[in-house]
């Protein structure tokens, strides 16, 4: 399946909020970079062919920008990128009740705003890549000549979910304690050293399904290229 086709094929049940790995996905995308309302749900992704993927799930309409903004973790370096954002929901308000926080394509929490993922609790893979696309960077440290993977988001709560699901995973990945960042929101990193192994673990296999971001996994080859060619020079 190539990337321009896997969109198209995304096979997805009937009920959103179902057990899958298509649903999986999405969740964890809405969670890590979306914003839901009780009519509607943004998600946006920098990645055109993931923000297909997207849409072949839950429908909606795409729109692509280029964005400017701050680093995540330094509010004095700004980068520019391209922006998809898929917009699920009618200005009008006509599906309220279907969409948002309290419809049946609400964004799986309790009343108390805490995630209830419990329904995808045999794709915690596809939940974490999700996540991991929607709120996490891939890097080459030229420093040290290793992979970075980290995960940055305002929800503190989300964040300490995102590191409960790395530590039930087959791969042993130590993390680094939640710590603030100069926007104000919280990130954590996995440990160096596990980051190669957890990183190619997440994407294994992903083609089969077409649930990934080509340019995020690409991302992650040429980091991992990039550290075995390290010389320490």
């Amino acid at each position: 399946m190539s990337d321009a086709d896997s969109a198209t094929e995304i096979e997805v049940p009937s009920d959103p909020l179902a057990g899958h790995a298509a649903t999986a996905y999405f969740w964890g995308h809405v969670a890590g970079s979306g914003d839901v309302s009780d009519g509607s749900i943004e998600v946006v992704t920098n990645d055109e062919e993931s923000a297909q993927v997207l849409a072949a799930i839950a429908g909606g309409d795409l729109e692509h920008e280029t964005t400017t903004r701050d680093y995540a973790h330094d509010t004095s370096i700004t980068r520019t990128e391209e922006e998809y954002t898929l917009s699920i929901g009618s200005e009008d308000g006509d599906d309220a009740g279907l969409l948002g926080r309290s419809g049946a394509l609400g964004l799986p929490v309790d009343g108390r705003g805490n995630y209830r993922f419990g329904a995808f609790s045999n794709y915690d893979r596809e939940l974490l890549r999700g996540l991991l696309e929607g709120c996490g960077t891939i890097c080459f440290k030229s420093s040290s000549g290793t992979v970075g993977i980290s995960f940055v988001h305002d929800d503190r709560e989300l964040l300490e979910f995102a590191q409960d699901l790395i530590a039930d995973c087959p791969i042993d990945a130590p993390m680094g304690d939640l710590s603030e960042t100069s926007s104000g929101g919280y990130w954590f990193g996995v440990d160096d050293d596990a980051a190669p192994e957890f990183g190619t673990w997440l994407y294994e296999n992903c083609e089969e399904t077409g649930l990934f971001a080509p340019s995020r996994r690409r991302k992650l080859e040429r980091s991992l290229e990039q550290a075995e060619a390290y010389d320490g020079e």
